[in-house]
Parts: structure tokens; C-alpha cells; sequence
């Protein structure tokens, strides 16, 4: 029987991600408390439980069968008759021979079944919904929709693309075991990309990087950002050179220094594998446990169960081969349950509301009390900030203002009043102190910036703007291989749709009826896109949008010089049956109020460039505007008005829909 549950036990381990057990930081310490409850469960529960599975089914069988024939051979005797002869006494005996099944031929195929299955929904560290029917016969759930969009994991959060760490164990020629150990590690956090000259590498630690312990030889290494130039390779043959002029282990050096070159690398070595990474996304199932005990069901009606065997086999037989998936299904549920204690765990962690770590405000100095103004002046960050986002070097002085100098002072400050600052530049007690000056701060924000994976930032903000969001935009990464979002192979458009699926559904719950999403997008996930949105949104989309950009002359085939703006509304019923106009939520008495029409609204009113207000695709007509403040002509705009005369233009105006800024 060893064969088929060590075969077994190896792919449990792999599922239990015991390769990952040794390490000792962030989720790698969580399941190494869970090792020592699985070692046993592998160990010592599993195979006595299938073992007493079957005996408990068997002798169920072979005692009944057993009573049968005592009773009728001691009948037989009190007869004064040979019970040999008794042609009852020899079926039953008979039968109780065909019982007899063979208990380790059963838990071998038991094993057998079970490796299978789990093996085939297991890959690279997930489990992925592919019912299969048969070989290369595949099923998805569906019920009765037109049009069903399926992929390969749409049951899975998405978390991230990151590295998959492990300790690497080998055995040199000597029999000797070394054991490359990975003592920490930190990971882009939130998705977010290194910035330049910050790359993370392999580097072996400063102190202890090798030393000897219990027969085994450990070497040392970190995984963490490195501001240095060097690249992966160049750290590798320090970190060899470094092992290799360890004192007192000229035993281990020698046969470290051994080459294991291939055909890539001939100056291979073997601590030069370990430093490859290997990078691939990361999912959490939603219900793995609910997903497997359905998917074991399943398989057991297709594939262990014939009924064939159970309309022409004899009853014991029947008997017996229903014991067998008894004890599959039995085993099945304890390896399941096990499997769903560690998903789910991890699954809490991922939903669970993350903590705000740090809070901070950009406040312009109109709003700031004066006496703040001199630590504001005398902040050297704020004015590094103000340079780079409001060159400031530019102001000059005049009769009105301050100029800029870099001992900037109060005036300067008194005469900038929309400059902003931002608290992140200050004490703890200098926030306090401008938050308290602000009457219902909260109130007074008029708009916020989190900082943060998107999924929990929707998660945090549910809340808070739960049906009062009116437009959406958001702009994914595209998927076109040239922007570092990484992906396992076998499912890099369904890992796309994941991430996008999960965080659209939960963006949408804080629309309101009358909102709307936006998602910018080209030709390489458009389809998969619209496919999602129907299925989330159903039938509302409002407008597949075009719009040109630069064209790149690197094109193999067709030179592509355009994108997408995909448009959907939250409720297009809502918004057809109250009438609701696509810009709309701005009052016919506010002065930034302008045609329906328009997309853009300025304090400076419609004369901010052509676009705003004249004839679409040019040809309108053109007459003179005088400004009603400056009794000067008006730009005519260059396509032409898009009213057809003046007196309908001076009607807008009338109504507040056209309104003049500036002075001309």
C-alpha cells in the first residue's frame, strides 16, 4: 500500500504548502503553527482512519453473514444432519468467502482515487474550477443565461502578484544536507511597483550568512529592497564568494565550489539556483471547502461509481463497493476540511478592514490661522513641495503680492492664500492644533485620497460613500505585457478578470441610481471587459467611446493609434425614467453651469477654448458677441457657434446656461 499513499502524502504536502512552513515572517509564521497539526493528521490519522474505514465496513458485511450460517449450522446439527451436506449452509458459506475482499487492493485504489482528484484541481498553489466530465471534457456552472462569461478562476479573490518564497534543501555528493534558509522578506506592498534604483534582491545576510548546525549547513539570506546597482547575478557571486571563504568549513566550501553548470549557464554552481525567483499571482478561493465537496461528489458519480458493476455484481459485492466510496468521500471530507481551515483563514485576512496607518490633510492657507503661518514659512519640505507642484520660483514681486525668495516669510504666505499644504510636512502637535482651528473638519473636506490596495480601499470607503458616488473612472492595467502586471501562464486573461471582477462588484455598491463607470481600456482585454460589465451591470451600457492617442511605430502589423472609454450606468432605467441628462447634477442657478452637452465645467464659464462652445465638426455660423462687461467682441470660436443665431444665444444666456468668465 506504501505506494500510492506515499504518493498521496507528497501531494498533500504540497497543498498544505509544507515547503513553505520553515519560514518565519508575515503568513509563512501563521501556517507554521498549523505544521505540527497537519505532520499528524499525515502521519498518524490518515492512514488509521482508512484502514478502519474498511474494517468497520467489512465486518459489518462478514457479521451478519457470519450469524446467518451459525444459526443455520447449529439448526442443521439439532436435525441430526451434516451441515457439509447442507446445500443452505454451503451458499452461505460461500458467500461468506466472496466477502472476503482484498483490504489493501481497496486502499490502494482508495488512495488512488483521491490523489487524482485533488490533483486535479490543484495547480501552482490553487484550486481552479475545472469540472471535468471526462479527458479534456470540461463542464461550467450554468443556469440558463443568453450569454455566460466563464474563467478559468472567476471563483477567487485576486491578492497580488508576488514572489513565492521557500527554503531550498539539497544534498551534496558528500550525503551532507545544506539548507538555504530564508530569514525575512518584504514584498511591494498594495500592487505597487518599485520605484527606480529600489529593486528588491536576494542578498545574503551581514550577520551569521553560514554556519553549522546539527549536521546540516544553513546559508543565510534576505529578500528586501537594495539601493545599490547591482544586479541579482552580481549579489549571487558575492554571496558565493562570501560562503566559499567561510572559516572552519573547508569540508562544506569544497563541495559547494563544485560547478553545476547547463547549457544557459556553464558557470552555474548550485547555490546560483535558489536566487531565481518565482513570481506568480496569488488567489484566495471564496469557498474552497464548499467548491471541493462538491467537486468530490462529483467526481465519485463519474468516475468511481459504474452501474454496470452494481446491476450485475451480487449483493455483498454491491455491499462492499458502496464501502468504498464511503471511505473516499470519508477521507475526501478530512483532507477538504483541513485544506478550508487554511484557505478561509487566510480568506479573513483578506477581507478584514485594514487599519488607517496614517492620515493626512491638504489644506489651502486661506483656511490655515495665521499664527501657523511662520512654522509653514519656515518648512523646508512644504516649500521643496510648493516648487515642484506650483513652481513658485516663478512668482515675482509687485505692488499686489510677495515674490518668491527662499527665506519665504508670512507675507509671502498672507498674499498665496490657495497654496496648499500638506500635514504629512508637520509634527503630530502642529496637525492638531490646524485641525482644531477647522470647524467640522469633515465636513469642510472636499475630497479624499486613499492610499492603498484597491480592493480595501473600497472596502474601507463602503461605508462612508455606500450609494453617493456619481461617476466612477477607473483605469486598469491593460494587459499588454509591457507594464510589469505579472501572471502565471496557464491564466493570465482569467487572473485579469479576477482582479477586475472582484473590485468592480464592490466598486458598484457605493454608486448611486444615477451613476455611472468609466473604464479606460484598449484592444487587448476590451472584449473580456464588455463581457464582464454585462454580466455585472446587465444591459445598461451607455457608450463604447473612442479616442485617439499617439501612434507608435513599432507595430508589427497594423499601427493602433486609439483606445477605449467604456460607459455603464449603475441603473439606465433610473436615469432614463427621471429623465436625467448626462451632465445634470450642476443647478440652472449656478454660474458654472453649462449645456447638457458639455463634459467640462470651469469657474471661468464656456469661452475657456473652442471646444466648449462651438459648432460640432465646424461650419457653424459666426457673428459678433459683445461682453456684456467689457462691451468687447467675444473670440468667435473657430468651428463657429453651435447656436444657429444670436438670439437664441442670448436666450441661454438668459437661463443661466451659457455664462460669460473673464473679461473677454
Amino acid at each position: 500500500m506504501a505506494g500510492n499513499f506515499d504518493k498521496f502524502r507528497k501531494l498533500l504536502e504540497e497543498l498544505f504548502q509544507l515547503d513553505q512552513a520553515d519560514l518565519d515572517f508575515g503568513i509563512y509564521r501563521i501556517m507554521g503553527q498549523k505544521r505540527d497539526e497537519i505532520v499528524s493528521f499525515l502521519d498518524k490519522d490518515l492512514l488509521p482512519q482508512v484502514k478502519e474505514a474498511f474494517s468497520h465496513y467489512q465486518s459489518a458485511d462478514k457479521a451478519e453473514l457470519q450469524q446467518q450460517l451459525d444459526k443455520l449450522v447449529a439448526s442443521v446439527k439439532s436435525a441430526g444432519m451434516n451441515p457439509d451436506d447442507s446445500p443452505k449452509v454451503q451458499d452461505l458459506r460461500q458467500q461468506l468467502d466472496e466477502s472476503s475482499i482484498d483490504v489493501e487492493a481497496l486502499e490502494q485504489e482508495v488512495f488512488s482515487h483521491l490523489f487524482s482528484f485533488f490533483r486535479r484541481y490543484y495547480h501552482e498553489g490553487d484550486f481552479i474550477s475545472l469540472r471535468r466530465y471526462k479527458e479534456g471534457v470540461y463542464a461550467i456552472p450554468y443556469e440558463g443565461e443568453e450569454v455566460k462569461l466563464h474563467w478559468a478562476n472567476h471563483d477567487q479573490y485576486y491578492i497580488k502578484s508576488s514572489e513565492y518564497f521557500r527554503d531550498y534543501t539539497f544534498i551534496v555528493a558528500s550525503g551532507n544536507r545544506v539548507r538555504v534558509h530564508l530569514t525575512a522578506a518584504s514584498t511591494e506592498q498594495d500592487n505597487k511597483k518599485e520605484t527606480a534604483g529600489k529593486e528588491r534582491r536576494f542578498i545574503i545576510c551581514a550577520e551569521d550568512p553560514v554556519y553549522e548546525e546539527n549536521g546540516e549547513l544553513y546559508i543565510r539570506f534576505e529578500y528586501r529592497p537594495h539601493s545599490g546597482q547591482k544586479k541579482q547575478d552580481k549579489l549571487n557571486e558575492e554571496a558565493i564568494a562570501r560562503v566559499l571563504a567561510s572559516e572552519g568549513l573547508e569540508d562544506w566550501t569544497k563541495e559547494l565550489g563544485k560547478p553545476a553548470p547547463t547549457e544557459k549557464n556553464p558557470k552555474r554552481t548550485v547555490l546560483t539556483k535558489y536566487t531565481s525567483r518565482n513570481t506568480f499571482d496569488y488567489f484566495i478561493h471564496k469557498d474552497l471547502g464548499g467548491f471541493l465537496r462538491q467537486e468530490l461528489d462529483f467526481y465519485i458519480k463519474n468516475e468511481v461509481m459504474h452501474l454496470d458493476d452494481i446491476e450485475n455484481d451480487t449483493a455483498p459485492r454491491v455491499e462492499q463497493y458502496l464501502s468504498k466510496v464511503k471511505v473516499i468521500r470519508k477521507i475526501g471530507h478530512k483532507v477538504i476540511l483541513f485544506l478550508e481551515q487554511l484557505e478561509n483563514f487566510q480568506k479573513k485576512l483578506w477581507l478584514k478592514k485594514k487599519f488607517v496607518v496614517e492620515t493626512n490633510y491638504c489644506i489651502t492657507l486661506d483656511k490655515v490661522p495665521e499664527e501657523l503661518y511662520p512654522e509653514i514659512a519656515a518648512n523646508d519640505a512644504q516649500r521643496e513641495e510648493w516648487l515642484e507642484l506650483f513652481a513658485i520660483e516663478d512668482i515675482k514681486q509687485d505692488l499686489l503680492q510677495s515674490g518668491y525668495s527662499e527665506n519665504i516669510d508670512s507675507s509671502f504666505l498672507e498674499t498665496h492664500q490657495y497654496l496648499s499644504i500638506n500635514t504629512a510636512f508637520y509634527s503630530n502637535e502642529f496637525k492638531q492644533r490646524l485641525l482644531s482651528a477647522i470647524e467640522n473638519i469633515e465636513g469642510a473636506l472636499n475630497g479624499v485620497l486613499i492610499q492603498s490596495d484597491n480592493f480595501h480601499a473600497l472596502s474601507l470607503a463602503s461605508d462612508r460613500f455606500k450609494d453617493s458616488i456619481t461617476t466612477t473612472y477607473i483605469d486598469p492595467p491593460y494587459n499588454t505585457g509591457d507594464d510589469d502586471f505579472l501572471y502565471k501562464d496557464a491564466y493570465r486573461h482569467s487572473s485579469w478578470l479576477s482582479m477586475l471582477a472582484c473590485r468592480l462588484l464592490q466598486g458598484r455598491s457605493l454608486n448611486r441610481a444615477q451613476g455611472t463607470i468609466t473604464i479606460s481600456i484598449d484592444d487587448s482585454e476590451l472584449h473580456r471587459l464588455c463581457e464582464l460589465l454585462h454580466s455585472q451591470y446587465g444591459a445598461t451600457e451607455l457608450a463604447k467611446l473612442v479616442w485617439d492617442r499617439n501612434r507608435k511605430n513599432d507595430a508589427k502589423y497594423f499601427s493602433v493609434g486609439h483606445e477605449y472609454m467604456d460607459v455603464f450606468a449603475n441603473n439606465y432605467h433610473y436615469l432614463h425614467e427621471s429623465g436625467i441628462s448626462w451632465f445634470d447634477d450642476i443647478p440652472v442657478s449656478d454660474p458654472r453651469r453649462r449645456l447638457k452637452r458639455y463634459s467640462k465645467v470651469s469657474e471661468r464659464g464656456p469661452y475657456r477654448d473652442d471646444r466648449d462652445i462651438s459648432w460640432p465638426g465646424g461650419g457653424g455660423p459666426r457673428y459678433e458677441v459683445l461682453h456684456p462687461k467689457t462691451g468687447k467682441p467675444c473670440k468667435v470660436p473657430s468651428r463657429g457657434w453651435v447656436y444657429p443665431n444670436p438670439e437664441r444665444f442670448w436666450e441661454e444666456v438668459e437661463s443661466g446656461r451659457v455664462v460669460f468668465g473673464g473679461e473677454n
